[in-house]
């Protein structure tokens, strides 16, 4: 039996990357998905649109729909729930994926860039939590997934990469460091009305076509810090349909501790376990 047969989930940032692929395995394990992103068409530099991720999905067989919405704007996030509602029904899954970068060493990084990274990466998946909660409770049953960084956490010193790399990255990870506490909070509130609240994060870098810049040197130089897509989706799956409760985990250690075969994308194939390489 497919694992998310019957269940509706909403994917944030789910045009390309990480979200599309959550997005085409849980229609794969037989949910319907509603896709978010911050537009319908192009935009910006990087390839593929909304409207192509969900005719993907469909094409695959699949049940999919989308919503256009900016994250980083208060107002625009006011009643995302109820409009994902009225494709396929009440929530049983939210996955905070969408996310937004802000790169510069931590002495500089000027207000305006902070404001808007923490608008997208926490107060968006507070507010959207804050939505679907109420029907999630009432219905005995739901999974909130919280995608985190391990940027969260200052790294050891040796660095595993040049320092400014490490600073760079602060004021991102700070955001992503206050998402995880928000999580463990809401997991431990919401445990008791069946509703399971998690967050996950790569080990460093998580292989995907968008990868660019001083990141792809990195993943170049050490590809003991990149992650395959499937590694991750496949722990965020093991998230998304197990009665675990506040966890901020990585992708790696939680399928090792669980033993959970690593598939393809489609759900298909076994593709190895936690050790997987690229």
């Amino acid at each position: 039996m497919k694992e998310c047969e019957g269940r509706v989930a909403l994917v944030t940032g789910a045009s390309r990357g990480i979200g599309l692929s959550l997005a085409r395995r849980l229609a794969a394990e037989g949910a319907s998905v509603v896709l978010l992103a911050s537009r319908m068409g192009q935009h910006g530099r990087l390839p593929g649109t909304l409207a192509e991720a969900v005719e993907g999905i469909r094409s695959a067989g699949g049940q999919a729909a989308a919503l256009a919405a900016d994250l980083s704007d208060p107002s625009g996030r006011i009643g995302l729930i109820e409009q994902a509602e009225a494709f396929f029904g009440p929530l049983d899954l939210l996955i905070n994926n969408a996310a937004m970068g802000c790169w510069g060493m931590p002495s500089q990084v000027a207000t305006p860039q902070r404001q808007k990274m923490f608008e997208v990466n926490l107060q968006a998946p507070v507010d959207l939590s804050q939505q679907v909660l109420p029907g999630m409770r009432s219905r005995g049953l739901g999974w909130i997934l919280n995608l985190g960084s391990d940027s969260a956490v200052q790294p050891a010193v040796p660095y595993p990469d040049r320092p400014e790399a490490a600073h760079a990255i602060v004021a991102y990870g700070a955001s992503k460091a206050a998402l995880a506490r928000y999580t463990e909070g809401l997991a431990a509130e919401v445990a008791v009305d069946g509703v399971f609240v998690n967050c996950l994060a790569p080990v460093s870098i998580v292989l995907t076509p968008a990868i660019d810049g001083w990141v792809k040197s990195i993943a170049e130089r050490r590809p003991d810090l990149t992650e395959p897509m499937e590694v991750m989706i496949e722990a965020a799956l093991e998230l998304l349909t197990r009665p675990h409760v506040g966890r901020v985990v990585s992708s790696r250690s939680l399928l090792h501790e669980v033993a959970r075969p690593v598939r393809s994308l489609d759900g298909k194939s076994v593709l190895g376990d936690a050790f997987l390489t690229a």
